[in-house]
C-alpha cells in the first residue's frame, strides 16, 4: 500500500472513467512456499564472492559484519522440482526467508507441492481480479517554475530541508555522493521524461511485480514524488535533501491489488538491492489490509519478526543497509498503529508533523507490539513540497513524503562519515532528535537535527 493520504495536483496513473481490461494472464493465484532449509546449494559462506557482489561484500567488511547463512542462495535442488512440477511457474525467491513464490492458475495445482518433503509450509497470498483499469501515462511540463517568494536556491523544496537543519550539511559538501538509495514504489510516471529529472543520477530501474508494467514510468507518480524530495536538483525550483546521491529505482507495489504477494516483491527487491550494493532503501509503503480480509495481518506480529516484509527488513541492518520507511497514515482510522514494515527492528520509521513540528494527525503511532518505540522519527509530512508525475510542483500531505525526505539527509550524512556502520549512523539520527530524552509514541525520537547528528558521529 502506497503511504500517501493526499496530494494536491497530482498525476494519476489509471485511465480516466471506467476502462477496464481483463487482467493479464487470466486468473491466476499466486502461493508463498516456505522451504525447510538449503540443502544442496553448492555455494559457501567463505566464498561470497560466489554469489554475492563485490560492493555488497565490501560494504559488509567495511561495517565488520559477516557473511552468513541467510545470505546463501537456495538450493537449486529444490527449485527444480519446484519448476518441474506441471503448471506451477516461480515468480520470484527470497534467500533471507528461505521462501519461493509460485503462480498457478488453478489453486489445484499448487497441492503437489504439499508433498515434497523440503516443504515446510505453503501460504495463499495473491488471487487476480477478473478486471483492471490499466496505467496511462500523463502529459507533463517540461519546466519547472521558479520559486517566486525571494531568492532561496531551495525553492519550494526549503520547508523540507530546513525543519531537519540539513541545509548546513549541503554547505560542508555533503549531499549523498557516493551514496546509493534503492527507492521502493508503486509508479515513477514521467521520470524518463520530466527535464528535471533529466541529471538524476539513475543507476537503473527493475520491476519486481509478478505482472510486469510495460515500464514502470507510465505507472503511478507516487514514486515520481518520492523520488524529487531527495534527487532534484533545479537551483531556485526545487533542491532535494540528497541530490548527489545514486538511484535505483524499483517497481514493489501492484497498484490494482492489495495482496501479502506485495511482500514477497520487496523482499525480492531487498535482496538485489543488497546484491547490487545499495547503502540505503527508501521504502513509503506499508501493509496491513488485504482485499481477502482473512489475509489482514493482525496486532499481535507488529514484533518485526512475523510479517514476511519485516523479517526482510529487520535483516537490512546486519548487511550493512539502512533502512528508512513510512510509519503509515492510519492515525485517524482503527488500526492507527505504523504499519508493516514500519515495526521492523534496527530501521527508521518516520512519521509526519506539520511546518510547526505539531504532529500530523494523520501520521500512525506505536509502540510495537514488543513495547519499542515506533515511529523512530519525526519528519515533514503535512504538507511536503514534492514535483509530481506531470512536472509541476505539488504540497503532498503523507509519511510517504517525511520518509524520503529523511532518507535523503541520512546519504548527506553518511557520506560525511563513510567509516560509521548503519547502527551507529541511525543511532546519531534518532538521538539527534529532539524529542530524544522523552521519547513517545506519536513523535518517537522527535525530528532530527542532522547538524548535531553530524557531530554526534564526529565526537564533537
Amino acid at each position: 500500500m502506497l503511504v500517501a493520504v493526499m496530494a494536491i495536483g497530482s498525476a494519476s496513473a489509471h485511465a480516466e472513467g471506467n476502462d477496464y481490461v481483463p487482467f493479464p494472464g487470466g486468473k491466476t493465484f499466486l502461493f508463498r512456499v516456505t522451504l525447510t532449509d538449503k540443502q544442496g546449494t553448492p555455494y559457501s559462506i567463505t566464498k561470497p564472492l560466489e554469489f554475492l557482489s563485490e560492493k555488497s561484500v565490501q560494504r559488509r567488511q567495511r561495517q565488520g559484519l559477516p557473511v552468513d547463512s541467510t545470505d546463501l542462495p537456495l538450493s537449486p535442488v529444490y527449485l527444480k522440482q519446484i519448476a518441474a512440477t506441471p503448471k506451477v511457474e516461480i515468480v520470484c525467491v527470497s534467500k533471507w526467508n528461505n521462501t519461493v513464490l509460485v503462480k498457478v492458475h488453478d489453486m489445484a495445482d499448487a497441492l503437489p507441492l504439499m508433498e515434497k518433503p523440503f516443504v515446510e509450509k505453503m501460504d495463499h497470498v495473491f488471487t487476480s481480479p477478473d478486471s483492471i483499469s490499466p496505467s496511462t501515462r500523463v502529459f507533463y511540463r517540461k519546466e519547472l517554475d521558479p520559486y517566486k517568494d525571494g531568492e532561496d536556491e531551495y525553492g519550494r523544496a526549503a520547508v523540507n530541508i530546513d525543519l531537519m537543519n540539513g541545509r548546513e550539511l549541503h554547505k560542508m559538501g555533503f549531499r549523498g555522493k557516493g551514496i546509493t538509495i534503492a527507492v521502493f514504489d508503486g509508479g515513477f510516471m514521467n521520470v524518463d521524461s520530466i527535464p528535471a529529472f533529466k541529471n538524476v543520477h539513475i543507476l537503473g530501474k527493475k520491476d519486481f511485480v509478478a505482472f510486469k508494467s510495460q515500464n514502470i514510468c507510465i505507472e503511478g507518480d507516487h514514486g515520481t514524488r518520492v523520488l524529487s524530495t531527495m534527487a532534484l536538483d533545479v537551483k531556485g525550483a526545487f533542491v532535494g535533501t540528497a541530490p548527489d546521491a545514486d538511484y535505483w529505482l524499483f517497481r514493489t507495489e501492484d497498484n490494482y491489488t492489495e495482496f501479502p504477494a506485495e511482500e514477497d516483491y520487496w523482499a525480492a527487491a531487498a535482496e538485489y538491492a543488497d546484491s547490487l550494493g545499495v547503502d540505503i532503501i527508501s521504502s513509503s509503503l506499508g501493509y496491513q489490509d488485504f482485499d481477502i480480509h482473512d489475509l489482514d495481518h493482525k496486532y499481535y506480529e507488529l514484533d518485526g519478526n512475523h510479517s514476511l516484509i519485516s523479517c526482510t527488513s529487520s535483516c537490512l541492518s546486519s548487511k550493512g543497509i539502512i533502512h528508512v520507511n513510512s510509519a503509515g497514515n492510519d492515525g485517524n482510522d482503527t488500526w492507527k498503529k505504523v504499519g508493516f514494515p514500519a515495526d521492523a527492528r534496527d530501521i527508521l520509521a518516520v512519521g509526519a508533523v506539520t511546518r510547526t513540528r505539531m504532529n500530523a494527525n494523520f501520521s500512525s503511532v506505536g509502540p510495537s507490539d514488543d513495547g519499542r518505540v515506533k515511529p523512530d522519527v519525526m519528519a515533514l509530512g503535512s504538507a511536503a513540497a514534492t514535483i509530481g508525475g506531470r512536472g509541476t510542483a505539488n504540497s503532498d500531505m503523507g509519511t510517504s513524503f517525511a520518509c524520503p525526505i529523511t532518507a535523503g539527509m541520512v546519504a548527506s550524512l553518511w557520506q560525511s562519515a563513510p567509516d560509521k556502520t548503519a547502527h551507529e549512523v541511525m543511532d546519531a539520527v534518532r538521538r539527534s532528535g529532539d524529542n530524544y530524552e522523552t521519547p513517545n509514541n506519536v513523535f518517537g525520537y522527535g525530528i532530527p537535527d542532522f547538524m548535531k547528528a553530524y557531530h554526534i558521529l564526529k565526537g564533537q
